[in-house]
């Protein structure tokens, strides 16, 4: 088996890194599990309104079609190799909604935050993504989901990556 050769990290990546740092104020390898799983929580809770939204086909406060509407959220622990967190599922008036980023009945997500965890890093397109989450998942996510989640993500990304660095880092 050939091994494989690491690339050197981008200036890109280190400046994440750097501001990773800063922001959660690193200083143990316990701080990087917590900002990890804070990280992946948020990105879940973003997945499921996405979600939620392609179900219903419209966004929170518009009018659609569809007698169907949101009905407030359920609060669901999830066990990663983070550790747990509290995850707000979004809930509809006539329960038809099935969440596939985290399904019904299911606690443990081990196998998705490393896959979300690197769709970040990668920056991937929307059909990487599609490729990604039909790995984890096992069927095809239309492109327009996959589109719906990255334009849930987006603001946050980019206001995180507009947020004030300082001059020095440890």
């Amino acid at each position: 088996m050939a091994k494989r050769r690491r690339e050197p990290m981008s200036e890109g990546k280190k400046n994440i890194i750097a501001g990773l740092i800063q922001e959660y104020d690193i200083k143990t390898a316990e701080d990087i599990q917590d900002a990890l799983k804070d990280l992946l929580g948020s990105t879940i809770q973003a997945i499921l309104k996405a979600e939620m939204d392609e179900h219903l086909g419209c966004e929170p406060y518009e009018r659609s079609e569809n007698s169907n509407s949101r009905n407030g959220k359920k609060s669901k622990t999830i066990c990663s190799k983070y550790g747990e967190m509290e995850i707000d599922v979004p809930q509809d008036r006539e329960s038809s909604f099935e969440p596939k980023i985290v399904r019904k009945q299911q606690k443990d997500i081990s196998g998705i935050e490393d896959k979300i965890i690197a769709m970040y890093a990668k920056g991937l397109t929307t059909r990487e993504i599609s490729e990604q989450i039909e790995d984890i998942y096992g069927f095809e996510v239309s492109e327009g989901m996959v589109s719906n989640i990255t334009n849930k993500l987006l603001p946050e990304i980019e206001e995180w990556q507009k947020r004030p660095l300082s001059s020095v880092y440890p």
